[in-house]
Parts: structure tokens; sequence; C-alpha cells
């Protein structure tokens, strides 16, 4: 076991009641789960908190690229006092913040806010996954804090689940003891047990285990896409919510085939013939192995058990789970360089990557990305590098679920621009070469989980306040009720199921308001170029 983990599991003892460990009980604070005790904290709020709960035994050593197993019952009392350590992962973006001492393999737990941990209480339950490309993030992240959506009477859940390798490998000796002939996807599986354990638990929290909404931004926003197609995911959860991301297009899952030959190549290229000498290889050499130029990237697979089909034939066969959808993207997912490089975005520039990507189709590109002017090439540059990164996806998923599935769905594209960086900003990423001028990708999380104040990188003004209570209020209805229209909010109307209708989509900003969605034009032509 690697320092980091050692040094975790010191901070995190079992200690029995009379030990003098544990301290002095709050009312609220001590929770008994299926697996014991454990002791939470009241913060200043009132809001009770339990940190770092096991969901599932550590997937370490002969249970690492393993479904991930029960926990073992302890005595005693449990400090749940502290974030456990996140999931292996490298460093990589730098707006992200751990409130916790390090990475593990030993990471499978999760973490609760509550406004009454009373079994008698029957809150709505939020259990939110957190992004990062399934390589980096983790549950304790200030901007997933549950704390504000707790005082509104919302249960949170946030949880840790594998990344990488640790979460996407593949291999044919995997799958040929698995009793669905099944390999990877175990990040998805940890998700799964984690909504199990919100079955089974989250009661005692005061949460309603028949009220659960899953959600999401980016990995966890495709996470929840995906779960909505895995029939192991079936009834735990009855609606859902993503921001900026869903399996299809450019994210959908490879083949078993596909996956178990890139585990084959991976082992040949870190010298290991089987499974048992790729579970001796210790966390962090895989981890670095893992990150080296030219390994491909572990991804989510169509493995015949979590995932039976991909989510996009799922969908189109009405097979997804049937519930409600709150989701959307932001309006400047991704800069005009994502697509253009380093080059200027001039009409020369975007005209001459449009041909290199798109050859004989791109006369169509132009028609509905114009670029007559540097205006329109810079707009067009950045609203094609957006859809291929993720709003195509994001688009198509929400276009199926309204078209199959016989619930509402509820879209928004999220427009408010971060104000200006603090100095402590500044000194931590740098001044940006050049504003994007729009919502860039994850600037909608704290406004919509209420945590504004967490990030101080940003000179939040009293406009951004106004906009994160309008949409953590939208997104709070829509937990309580699958309908996110409440008093005092602009009318967010369904996007309506009719495959030819120009569905609605709710601007969020200052002014937020309900109109035909925008460009669906683009939308169409790319789902059309595409197949």
């Amino acid at each position: 076991m690697c320092a980091v983990a050692v040094a975790m599991l010191a901070a995190h003892p079992v200690v029995r009641v009379g030990d003098g460990v544990v301290p002095a009980n709050t009312a609220g604070d001590r929770v008994a789960t299926a697996s014991g005790v454990v002791q939470g904290i009241t913060l200043a709020s009132g809001i009770h908190t339990f940190r770092g709960i096991p969901y599932a035994a550590p997937p370490v050593r002969d249970l690492r690229w393993k479904p991930p197993q029960p926990v073992a019952p302890w005595p005693g009392v449990r400090p749940a006092d502290r974030f456990a350590p996140q999931c292996m992962q490298n460093r990589l973006f730098g707006d992200m913040v751990f409130r916790n001492s390090g990475v593990s393999e030993d990471c499978l737990y999760l973490n609760v806010w509550t406004p009454d941990a009373s079994a008698s209480a029957h809150r709505p339950v939020l259990v939110y996954f957190y992004g990062g490309g399934f390589v980096t993030g983790d549950g304790s992240e200030p901007r997933y804090d549950g704390e504000s959506l707790a005082r509104r009477g919302i249960v949170v859940v946030t949880m840790s689940y594998r990344l990488g390798i640790f979460g996407f490998f593949a291999y044919p000796e995997l799958s040929a003891a698995s009793p669905q002939h099944a390999s990877g996807n175990y990040a998805l599986l940890d998700q799964i047990a984690a909504l199990e354990w919100v079955r089974r638990n989250i009661a005692a929290f005061g949460g309603d285990p028949d009220q659960v909404t899953i959600g999401g931004e980016s990995a966890g926003s495709i996470s929840v896409s995906a779960l909505l197609a895995s029939p192991p995911a079936k009834g735990l959860f009855r609606a859902a919510i993503g921001e900026s991301g869903a399996m299809f297009g450019a994210r959908a899952p490879v083949t078993l085939a596909d996956a178990e030959r890139a585990g084959t190549a991976f082992a040949g290229h870190v010298g290991a013939s089987s499974l048992a000498e790729l579970r001796r290889i210790p966390a962090m050499r895989l981890l670095l192995d893992a990150s080296r130029p030219g390994v491909a990237p572990f991804a989510a697979t169509v493995d015949g058990y979590v995932l039976p089909k991909t989510p996009e034939a799922v969908y189109a066969a009405g097979d997804q789970a049937h519930v409600p959808l709150l989701v959307g993207w932001n309006s400047t997912e991704r800069g005009y360089q994502f697509l253009l490089g380093s080059k200027a975005p001039t009409p020369e520039h975007f005209a001459a990557t449009v041909r290199d990507l798109y050859g004989q189709h791109a006369g169509e590109i132009f028609e509905h990305f114009p670029d007559s002017t540097d205006a329109e090439a810079r707009e067009s540059a950045i609203a094609l590098a957006s859809a291929r990164f993720i709003t195509y996806g994001t688009w198509k998923w929400s276009e199926l679920q309204r078209q199959t599935s016989g619930e509402p769905v509820y879209r928004y594209l999220f427009a408010r621009p971060r104000p200006q960086m603090t100095a402590e900003g500044l000194e931590d990423l740098g001044e940006p070469a050049e504003s994007p001028g729009g919502a860039v990708h994850s600037a909608e999380i704290e406004y919509a989980l209420g945590n504004l104040a967490t990030n101080r990188m940003f000179a939040w003004t009293a406009h951004d306040y106004a906009v994160s209570d309008t949409m953590e209020t939208y997104f709070a209805n829509f937990i309580k009720s699958g309908n996110p229209n409440g008093a005092g909010l602009p009318n967010w109307p369904a996007a309506g199921a009719a495959a030819d209708a120009v569905p609605m989509i709710m601007w969020i900003d200052m002014r937020s308001h309900a109109e035909p969605a925008p460009h669906r034009d683009r939308f169409l032509l790319l789902d059309r170029l595409r197949k």
C-alpha cells in the first residue's frame, strides 16, 4: 500500500464508543448505516455533513479491476468528519481544488450533506458526479459542495469513482473471469454502487430513496447519460441533470474487442503478461505509465453488461430510463483555438481548417457557420469547436430523450461570462491570453450549485449572485419535483417531443428567458454528416 494510502487510513480510524476519540455527539451527527455507525459534523449553517463514508471495499490488490465489492462492517463509531483521498490521478487542471490529503487507490467513498438526518424527513436527494474527463476530479471539490442545496431542503451526495486506467481498463483475462464476460466500465459500476448505497442508506440521513435525482457536469454528465442507458442502474433514480456532456458523438464508447486490444497493448508496454502481474504493479507506476505519450486513453466500453449497446442505440430504441431530464451546455464550451490552434480566427484560416476536416462537405459547413468577416469567422470557429468538443453530443442526448422517453426534457443555454479574476486567481492560473467572450466549459457549476463563494479566483458581483440564485432555484425545483418551474422565475417550458419541432430552451443570464433553440440547423447538419 502506498504511503499516501497508509496516511489516509491513519487519518480515518475506526474507533469504539468510549475511546475518547469520537467528537462529542451533536444531534443529527450520528447515523447508523447498513455497515455501521458514522459520526459527522454540524456546519455553522446548521447543515449536517458526513465525509468519507465508504460505499464499497477498497479496490486494491485482487480487487483492482473488479466491480465494487461490499463494505466490511465496522464496530463502534466511524468518524465521518473529513474527505477521503481522491482516486488515482495526475494534476491536470489548475481550477481543481481538493479538500483532502492526496491520492490513493483506496478511494471509494462518498459525502452527504443533509438539513435533517432523521429517518422521518423524506427529503429529495441529489447524487452528483464530478467532471474531469474521467482522468481527474473528486467529490471533495468545493464547487460541488452540497451545503447550499441542503439549505434548500435537499440531501446532497457526492462520491469518488475510479479514473483512467483504474476505471476503464479492459483485458481478455478480466472478461473471461467475469460472470457477464465483460471488463472495463469500473467507473460506471462505482457510480451504480454508490446509487445502491443511497437506496439502502439515505433514509437514515433524511433522504427519500424514491426521490433520487442524478446529476453531473462534463464527465459527470457523460456518466448520467450512460446510467440512463444502463440496465444495472435501472430503478435507482427518478430524474436526471446533465451539464455539458453525453456519451454520444465523439464521446461514444468503444467496442469491448477494441478495449481489450488496447488493454493487451498496455500490458505489453509495461512488461506484464498476465492479470496477476498487472495487479502487482504499484498504483503510482500504473498511473505514470498510462499517462505517457502514445498510450491510448482508456474509455467506456460497450461491454454487453453495463452498456449492452451504445447509449445512442439504447435511446433511439426507447430503452433508456424514462425520467425527466434537465440538460444544457454553455455558450463558449471551447475557444476558437480548439479548432484553429495558434492561427488567428480569420475567414482564410477558418475556411482552410473546415476544408481539411470536412472535405467535399465543407460548403455545407460554410452555409451554417458563416465566415465572411473576421467577426463571423471567430464566432463560427467557437461554435464549431464547441460542437465538436461537447455540445453536439449533449444536443443529441437531449433530442433522443425528448423524442423517445415520453418524459419532459428541459434544455438550457448558460451564457453568463465569469467576471474578472481576482489577484489570487491571476496568481494561480495566470491571465488568459484572450477572453473567450462567453461562458466557458464548467463555468456554470458554481452558479448551479450555489457555490460562487467557494471559488476565490473570480471577483463575483451582485449580478453573478443573482444569476446563481436563479439557476440554483431552477435546479432545486427540478430535484424536488422533476419540473424546474416555480414562483418568481421566468417560465421554462419543456422542449416538446415532436421530432420536427424547434424545441424551447432557457437562456440563463441576467435576463433569463425561454426562446426557440438557436442554431438547430447546425446540429442537424453535424448529425447528418457524421452518419
